[in-house]
């Protein structure tokens, strides 16, 4: 293994925070330095600091005053699919509501399809999120919606990462619409052990249209049973006990978080369950984004993530994700991206990822800009020039 020393640093964004998650600007602890350099030793951080201080390696690498950052750490997407539903995106944009029945179509087409064309289709995702910074992914199942389905589509999906996660409890499939008990039934017992060896995580859309609070929580607690860590979708489309339920769970993560009220915004500061806000949803259903200066304000630690989906959400930008948070959501841009960083990091209980400092994998970004403040100032722009993964170059 070589050393390698990146200088000519124009700004570091290390990722670092706080111990309550917020920027901080203390000595050895800053969130941003300027004129650093870096320093990687296989497949991991050794040094970072000023530049003029910066120790021997054996390569150097001058990036002329480039910004670097961790790599982005998407915590929610739904690549394992078939199809798309781009006609159900232009009749929205029409006027017509989201709901979460499209969900099926999805789920017909992915069961028809086989396993070599839903791993080149995830593949081809993945390679899309590669070149806009992601270094680090979570996948979901929740497109089979039956024993064989949601095992195939979790093999597949750990292919790319170790981040799986079992979400037969997304939707109720068209052959139980009249049995739903009898789904969760399925979904707790002979679904759940085919998934299991395959998945880290167990999720349910808690959700009018999918599963109330009493679904989502026997899903949950089976899935502990067995070993998985829970998460949960919740207050997507409306009010809902799903905010709360995770929080009372002591779940490292609930997703989405759109409509809170201020007893859910106290039970996410309180358990400290990161609450990870996906604003391409909104951009693509019309909704009103989720506030998250309320939940900054709050003390709430909060997560970006793409939501990558053929449904709700079709973008594997990382990116466009933070663009839409600062401009619609409240957040600086400092903050947009500690939380597509360190905030991801922290939603999927990783510790070794989402920061750069010593020790640290390192997964790095480095962009065609002098700071990370031109991934919102130029939105839609592809700023990522270069990306290193477990101290490797892509």
């Amino acid at each position: 293994m070589t050393s390698t020393l990146l200088t000519g640093i124009g700004e570091l964004f290390t990722g670092r925070t706080d111990e309550a998650g917020r920027p901080t600007d203390a000595p050895g602890a800053e969130t941003v330095l300027r004129d650093a350099a870096l320093v990687l030793d296989g497949d991991r951080v050794a040094w970072l600091g000023p530049a003029a201080e910066a120790p021997a390696a054996d390569l150097a690498v001058d990036l002329a005053g480039r910004a670097v950052l961790p790599g982005f750490v998407d915590s929610h997407s739904h690549l394992v699919f078939a199809g798309e539903r781009s006609a159900e995106f232009a009749a929205r944009m029409a006027g017509e509501s989201y709901a979460a029945g499209g969900i099926r179509t999805t789920v017909a087409a992915t069961r028809a399809a086989s396993d070599e064309q839903l791993t080149a289709h995830v593949a081809a995702l993945v390679a899309e999120m590669r070149a806009q910074g992601t270094t680090t992914l979570e996948i979901k199942s929740g497109y089979g919606l039956s024993v064989h389905d949601e095992a195939r589509s979790l093999a597949v999906a750990r292919q790319f990462t170790t981040e799986t996660t079992f979400l037969g409890a997304h939707v109720v499939p068209a052959e139980h619409a009249e049995d739903p008990a009898g789904y969760v039934d399925l979904v707790t017992g002979p679904m759940l052990a085919a998934a299991a060896p395959h998945a880290r995580w167990i999720d349910a859309f808690c959700e009018r249209g999918a599963f109330d609070a009493d679904q989502a929580r026997a899903v949950l607690a089976a899935g502990a049973e067995v070993g998985l860590a829970g998460r949960l979708h919740a207050n997507q489309l409306g009010p809902g006990p799903g905010v709360q339920l995770a929080c009372e769970l002591g779940l490292v993560a609930v997703d989405h978080c759109t409509y809170l009220d201020d007893a859910d915004v106290d039970a996410l500061r309180g358990s400290g369950t990161v609450a990870t806000l996906l604003p391409g949803v909104e951009f693509s259903t019309r909704q009103p984004y989720p506030d998250a200066r309320r939940l900054l304000d709050a003390g709430v630690r909060v997560a970006l993530a793409s939501d990558c989906n053929p449904g709700s959400c079709f973008t594997s930008s990382v990116p466009f994700c933070v663009a839409l948070a600062v401009r619609e959501m409240g957040m600086t841009p400092t903050e947009a991206v500690l939380a597509a960083t360190a905030g991801g990091a922290r939603a999927l209980a990783r510790d070794d990822v989402g920061v750069l400092e010593p020790g640290r994998r390192a997964d790095l970004v480095v962009l065609e800009a002098p700071s990370h403040v031109h991934l919102a100032y130029r939105p839609g722009v592809p700023l990522v020039r270069r990306t290193w993964i477990g101290g490797r170059p892509l």
